[in-house]
């Protein structure tokens, strides 16, 4: 007869703690994933999904203790389970690690929301002002002095676009930079001299949670040339964690870039002779 041989790491228990560690961590994945598709479908209102969001990082806190927990008790008593235990860990590293990046970026941006190339005389917010009056909406009012002095220090770049193009090409310029974005607009007017001027108004999402952040662009003639001025402002909380000026930054960037390269003239090329022809010289 065939001997049997016994497998005794087989008749070892799984750590009940490993796999409270793992659902645990699926659980937050889960939630996480909840909270982003309430925010972006409007399914319910902020507060909720934000409580959804935060309970998901809490419960993917929890899988770490309880991780660390089910690791020790491995370490004691030669259980199983040390698998469930690293892929809660690693799990639970994915889903915090943004928001961990998050915390640090609050802790050294400026506790800004509203951010404009004109603290003077910021664009306005007119169509949009509408759809910031719900409960917990930021303020379709510029955020203040405060609030420009914070944002010179920090992003002292910012500035009004002075562009070497008539004022119906830089509307047509920035409007069509607005649509490679992929920002919703919600008005559009295009500037008819002398009196009205050009004006955008949009709606962009934050990367992940989708979030909506407003903006204004307006477009005045400065005589033969064009002004752009910008106002990026996020509609919930009072802190952007530098969003607002990132997109104000890029859209800056890239307004200049379109205006470089359609006013650069295209290099010449002297017609060359044929062939035929430069043999010939060459015998003579």
């Amino acid at each position: 007869m065939a001997r049997r041989f016994s497998a005794p790491y087989q008749s070892e228990p799984v750590s009940s703690l490993a796999t409270w560690a793992r659902n645990l961590a699926i659980f937050s994945v889960v939630a996480v994933l909840v909270s982003i598709l309430i925010v972006r479908f409007g399914i319910l209102e902020m507060k909720p999904a934000l409580a959804t969001f935060f309970g998901a990082l809490a419960c993917a806190g929890l899988s770490i203790l309880v991780g660390l927990a089910a690791f020790a008790a491995i370490w004691q008593n030669g259980s199983r389970g040390m698998g469930r235990v690293l892929l809660a860990l690693l799990i639970d590293a994915v889903v915090l690690a943004y928001p961990a990046y998050l915390g640090l970026q609050y802790r050294k941006l400026p506790p800004i929301y509203d951010v404009t190339t004109d603290p003077i005389d910021p664009p306005r917010f007119e169509a949009l002002a509408r759809l910031r009056t719900g409960e917990g909406t930021n303020s379709a009012v510029y955020a203040g002095l405060y609030s420009a002095e914070q944002q010179r220090l920090a992003y002292p770049e910012i500035e009004t676009v002075e562009l070497e193009v008539p004022v119906q090409r830089a509307y047509e310029v920035a409007l069509q930079l607005v649509t490679k974005r992929k920002w919703l607009v919600i008005d559009e007017r295009p500037p008819q001299l002398p009196r009205r001027i050009g004006r955008i108004e949009a709606v962009a999402r934050t990367p992940i949670m989708g979030f909506r952040e407003d903006i204004s662009i307006r477009i005045t003639p400065d005589g033969e040339d064009s002004r752009v001025d910008i106002r990026s402002a996020s509609r919930y909380f009072d802190n952007d964690l530098g969003s607002n000026a990132a997109r104000v930054s890029r859209l800056i960037e890239d307004l200049n870039t379109a205006v470089d390269n359609a006013n650069a003239k295209p290099a010449v090329k002297k017609p060359q002779a044929p062939a035929k022809v430069q043999a010939k010289a060459g015998k003579k």
